[in-house]
């Protein structure tokens, strides 16, 4: 599950708070070890995404770098490469 956490920090443009959302909610799907809640903890679940969502905002908004902005197009392209060298698909 976690292996869909990307890196939010030092994008240009900055991650969105959609980005920062499915972030955090694939942390709480992985440390409650369920994609979807039982409705008995649904209440607990959410709860869990909103304050690792609050947490993960606050901690881009005040990282610090002196390294130049990535670009997400460059990344992904770095990744699909990556990917194909992996697994042997093209890229």
């Amino acid at each position: 599950m976690c292996r869909n956490i990307r890196q939010l920090h030092n994008f240009a443009p900055p991650a969105t708070t959609d980005e920062v959302h499915a972030a955090a909610l694939q942390y709480v799907r992985k440390v409650a070890g369920s994609t979807a809640p039982s409705q008995a903890n649904r209440a607990a679940f959410d709860e869990a995404v909103e304050a690792v969502e609050a947490a993960t905002a606050h901690l881009l908004e005040h990282l610090v770098t002196t390294a130049p902005p990535k670009d997400r197009e460059v990344e992904a392209a770095r990744a699909r490469a990556r990917n194909a060298a992996r697994f042997g698909t093209p890229a």
